[in-house]
């Protein structure tokens, strides 16, 4: 669509109001006659401007009110304002209170007319609507010139004929210099022959606004309507329908009106009625008849498939140049220079081609999964691979393969380098993670398991251990995968690492693990405690949890030796034979919730609280960074939420309630809760410091930079942490990207309990029905929760499913411009995100299982993460990639899927494949799941392949679609 509607983009802005047209005093209003002040300035062309100031540090419980002009609203939805303004740092201010702030409020009115006196409206945030709290991202001092910040913030929909804006300062020393209002429109344009008019952005900054249009002079409507879509930036976008020149008129003026035209004469051509004009032949074809609607290649040149008619015809690209190889022990690093000739094109890519090699004269053959092709082994358009993962000792030959678009029209094609290698011996790789099986006062007991690629015989194990914060460490060795490390001292943590050693050499060390011995028990205590423990087992409770722990612990030692895996069992074990856990508490089951603060919540002194910057604006105020300093422990970064003053009991209740949540939660992937401050002014909760963020920017900030082992280790934290949660019958009902928190170590952890609910265990069906409507992140959001306000941990599982999707993509917004209300159709039809671009198979297949429809049919939390681990042991998995594809025109094809859908069933009725589904349904089996199999079965047969397979051969394509019939669509009898 976008190739034959080329879409026209115009962005443009009208101004509504702008104080630096002033030419004469403001003379806004202002309350109180103490508070702001105008004075005269100049802008950065030394122009002179009016603006305003207000530097009431000094005094506390500052509330100071300016309010602009009335603005006539002109008809548009919705309204944009530009704000100049610097601020002086509060640090930079000497001998002022702890009142200082370094931000301000906007607010806004509506009114049918200018009405407006200095009593009415109140000067309170009620009647005003408030837009946002304005935070700089630069402050000045004393000794500096000011920093001008500049902010942009939107509001709508507006009702009335105007406005007028306000600006709130609760205590900051500051000066607004301008303030622009203005409004975005899409201007008039001419796109595919049709002329749109002028038309005004929508309410919302997602809306799409349609403008009709009308065919230009000489030409008809080839598909109606026409429409095109004004979008929240003013740009036009998804044109539908299209006009064309009528018999006897070529297009001219570059798409934009009709002309008579003559017949294409030879050696020019015209490829298609009533669109471009007759032009000569493309470089490398000729064509010698009059009417000519191609010109054929020359001998030695093509084109590609999806070239238009009238592009050049280009040929094959030669050879890659100057391939150079380093062998660095079973690593190699492969660089080449450009070919010679690219072919005359510019979508030249290359392919590497790993052969491995046995020492005889037999030909050599593909290389496994294993062998690690870094970016990638197809399609790159660097000259430089990373290929790791090879045997020792082993001879390879690698082919450098340079492709552009018409190679495969070359039956030759194609052309390609070769060179032989051969690795050397290598160190065994790193040891996972060690493990910590019991603990006492003097010796740690420890287990790991070998390394993934030992590249040898293992001779031994070197265990280094120190205690935490000492330079000293001790060394001792092990003939097996675990030891008992002696003589520590009791009550001390000790840091442990673990590496590997073959003829080659030691291998890398462990990642540093914590593990502490106990504290030494008295003889007067272990008493108490076998005594406690004999009354204990004498009970009938303790009876039934013992001959329930002796079934599990069996089952699970069968498992062990089936699996052999030592760690394996011990982790097993420890999980089944672990205390219960405990049930999420509601804060507001309380008769004073205020009473679950104090239960849940540490309540911290104010002088262990030192608050260094703003980092932003929160719900109910600003959000700092800052220090913790507890006696006893170390001091501590921590991120602070502060509550704003002239706050209601009722938002102090609220903003409490999230601490009264956190402080129920101990897990390494949930929001770790520090403290609050409810004695003090202002009201303050202390949470733990994540320096990356909320996880959605993170990823967009360092789009390509990860692995897909960490991206799929993040989706794991993130799955462990709402298991926890589940576990706790614990509901979040906002899981997303935005609401993940990452620290500078890529732990992911749960955050934002505001929506949450509490679940009833003892209902065979826990839900939680909302009473009120309120909004609901619709994108996130499972059908049943939108429909009935549904929401369980079966919501939340697919709310992951789509985190899953954000974090693959990197950040990018779940079903991209469509509305909420085309999001809700489109999931309701059945559609599906498809797979971010290469996204491992399996990690999409868990998508697929987290948004099926039936929610009884979602796998649960505790499945998701053994998946997850699963694939994190075994990486090779992450390897197989779906086909995807990505960018706006994947915006565009959604809307055509109910129309596919619809084919697809007309098709299969008239090669009467439901007589095969009538037959198996009176079998016995369920006829949903049998028609999605049947329909597979027959794409296989007659040849067909899945959407998104097109750039697939068809032995790929049918290979992809029985591992998805096996996968995806199960026969349930």
């Amino acid at each position: 669509l976008e190739l034959l509607f080329p879409p026209s983009y115009s962005l443009f802005a009208e101004t509504l109001m702008d104080s630096r047209w002033a030419t004469t005093e403001l003379a806004w209003t202002t309350f109180p006659e103490s508070g702001w002040e105008e004075v005269s300035g100049y802008d950065d062309s030394m122009s002179p401007i009016r603006t305003y100031q207000v530097c009431n540090v000094r005094q506390p419980n500052q509330n100071n009110w300016l309010r602009t002009d009335y603005v006539p609203r002109k008809g548009v939805l919705r309204v944009y304002v530009e704000l100049k303004f610097s601020v002086r740092d509060c640090a930079s201010i000497p001998n002022i209170p702890g009142s200082c702030k370094e931000t301000f409020n906007l607010f806004y009115y509506e009114s049918e007319g200018d009405v407006a006196t200095d009593s009415s409206p109140l000067w309170k945030e009620n009647p005003y609507v408030k837009v946002d709290t304005i935070a700089p991202d630069e402050s000045f001092s004393l000794l500096e010139a000011g920093r001008i910040n500049t902010k942009v913030r939107s509001f709508g929909p507006l009702s009335k004929a105007g406005f007028y804006l306000a600006f709130q300062d609760l205590g900051a020393c500051m000066s607004l210099i301008s303030v622009r209002v203005f409004f975005k429109k899409c201007s008039t344009t001419i796109a595919n022959f049709a002329v749109f008019p002028e038309t005004a952005t929508g309410a919302e900054a997602t809306s799409l606004v349609i403008a009709p249009g009308a065919c230009v002079a000489n030409a008809m409507e080839v598909s109606v309507p026409l429409k095109l879509y004004c979008n929240g930036d003013g740009e036009w976008m998804v044109p539908v329908g299209s006009c064309t020149c009528v018999a006897g008129y070529e297009p001219a003026g570059e798409n934009t009106q009709c002309q008579v035209h003559p017949a294409c004469i030879p050696g020019t051509f015209k490829s298609k009625f009533g669109e471009g004009t007759c032009a000569p032949c493309p470089a490398n074809s000729r064509t010698s008849s009059r009417g000519a609607n191609i010109c054929p290649c020359l001998n030695g040149f093509y084109r590609a498939d999806s070239d238009p008619p009238d592009s050049s015809c280009t040929t094959i690209p030669l050879a890659p140049r100057n391939v150079i190889s380093s062998v660095n022990e079973t690593s190699l690093s492969l660089e080449w220079d450009e070919p010679m000739d690219t072919g005359g094109r510019g979508d030249l890519v290359y392919n590497v081609v790993c052969k491995k090699c046995l020492r005889d004269l037999s030909p050599c053959t593909r290389c496994d999964d294993n062998v690690d092709i870094a970016p990638r082994r197809l399609g790159m358009r660097q000259r430089k691979v990373v290929v790791r993962n090879l045997q020792a000792h082993t001879r390879y030959s690698f082919e450098v393969q340079a492709v552009n678009g018409v190679s495969g029209k070359n039956p030759s094609s194609p052309n390609y380098s070769t060179v032989n290698i051969t690795t050397n011996q290598a160190a065994p790789s790193a040891v996972p993670t060690v493990h910590l099986m019991r603990s006492t006062a003097d010796t740690l007991s420890l287990s790991w398991l070998p390394p993934e690629k030992p590249n040898g015989v293992i001779l031994d194990y070197e265990i280094k251990y120190q205690e935490r914060g000492q330079a000293m460490a001790h060394t001792v060795t092990s003939q097996h995968s675990s030891v008992n490390v002696e003589g520590l001292r009791a009550a001390t943590p000790y840091v442990v690492q673990v590496r590997a050693r073959t003829v080659a050499g030691y291998g890398r060390y462990s990642n540093p693990m914590d593990f502490s011995t106990n504290l030494h028990i008295s003889s007067g205590r272990k008493k108490s405690v076998q005594d406690q423990l004999t009354l204990i087992i004498g009970s009938v409770l303790a009876g039934l949890v013992v001959v329930v722990a002796l079934v599990v612990i069996a089952v699970v030692c069968l498992k062990k030796q089936r699996s052999g895996s030592e760690l394996e069992y011990t982790e097993k074990l420890q999980q089944y034979i672990s205390p219960g856990v405990k049930v999420y508490i509601d804060p507001f089951t309380y008769e004073d919730p205020n009473d679950a603060v104090h239960e849940f919540a540490k309540e911290i002194d104010i002088s262990c609280v030192k608050i260094e910057e703003v980092i932003g604006a929160g719900e109910f105020g600003e959000v700092c960074r800052g220090r913790l300093k507890q006696a006893g422990r170390r001091e501590m970064v921590v991120a602070i939420k502060t509550l704003k003053a002239g706050y209601t009991e009722r938002q102090r209740r609220d903003f409490l309630a999230e601490a009264s949540i956190m402080g129920q939660f101990d897990h390494p992937n949930v929001i770790r809760l520090e403290g609050v401050l409810t004695r003090s002014c202002p009201v303050l909760i202390i949470t733990e410091f994540m320096e990356n963020g909320a996880l959605d920017s993170f990823l967009r900030l360092n789009d390509g930079r990860f692995t897909m082992t960490q991206l799929v280790g993040m989706l794991r934290g993130i799955a462990a942490g709402m298991k926890y949660l589940s576990d706790m019958n614990y509901v979040h009902r906002d899981l997303a990207a935005r609401n993940i928190l990452v620290n500078s170590n890529l732990v992911c952890k749960v955050s934002d309990f505001g929506l949450s609910r509490f679940l009833d265990d003892t209902s065979a069906d826990p839900t939680y029905t909302s009473s009120l409507g309120g909004k609901i992140p619709i994108r996130w959001t499972a059908p049943e929760a939108i429909a009935f306000r549904k929401f369980t941990s079966a919501s939340d599982v697919w709310s992951y499913g789509i985190v899953m999707w954000e974090v693959v993509s990197y950040g990018e917004r779940p079903y991209w411009d469509m509305s909420n209300q085309d999001v809700m159709t489109a999931v309701e039809q059945d559609y599906r995100l498809p797979p971010p671009m290469d996204c491992p198979m399996v990690l999409h297949q868990l998508m697929l299982e987290c948004w099926m429809k039936e929610r009884n049919l979602r796998p649960k939390f505790s499945r998701i993460v053994s998946t997850l681990d699963k694939l994190l042991r075994n990486a090779a998995s992450l390897k197989v990639v779906t086909s995807s594809y990505s960018g706006k025109s994947q915006n565009i094809a959604t809307y055509f899927i109910p129309f596919v859908t619809a084919l697809l069933h007309d098709w299969k009725r008239l090669l009467k494949m439901s007589l095969c589904r009538d037959n198996i349904i009176k079998s016995g089996t369920r006829g949903a799941d049998v028609e999605k199999q049947e329909v597979m079965k027959d794409l296989l047969r007659l040849g067909g392949t899945l959407p998104g397979h097109n750039r697939k051969s068809p032995e790929d394509s049918q290979e992809i679609i029985r591992q998805q019939m096996s996968q995806t669509l199960p026969i349930r009898v």
